[in-house]
């Protein structure tokens, strides 16, 4: 009972985190889409835990916070959003790097990550008061 009552804090926590964070449209709305494509590596040197690919569009939120997917790591995590926030900054369309997890047990985990950001075109007609 005390295990399921923790998930579910665990859930709502970060249901509440995602809301904090906005929606991309809000924050960012110059752009059309972001993909992270991400391998998650295991303490041992070149073992590939799993790879993984995430999404975000204009209607979903801005939270760019990766779980760890170590087992049994607790509170880690890669906080993306520094990186994201720099490369919509400079208009840049992608950035590659790694992260350790942030979590307790040094070295228990990390990710590699290439971030591609899809920018808005801009309208090549608009239409005057005159043309109206």
């Amino acid at each position: 009972m005390a295990t399921r009552q923790n998930h579910l804090a665990k859930v709502e926590m970060m249901r509440e985190n995602m809301r904090a964070a906005g929606l991309m449209r809000e924050r960012f709305p110059k752009v059309s889409g972001i993909v992270i494509h991400m391998t998650y590596y295991q303490r041992a040197p070149g073992s590939v835990l799993m790879e993984r690919t995430v999404n975000f569009y204009p209607s979903g939120y801005a939270y760019f916070n990766m779980r760890c997917m170590a087992r049994g790591c607790e509170d880690g995590g890669f906080d993306l959003a520094p990186v994201i926030r720099g490369l919509v900054k400079k208009g840049q369309r992608s950035a590659k790097g790694y992260l350790p997890c942030r979590g307790a047990g040094d070295g228990h985990a990390s990710i590699a990550y290439r971030i591609d950001v899809s920018y808005c075109r801009k309208s090549a007609h608009r239409l005057s008061p005159a043309h109206i």
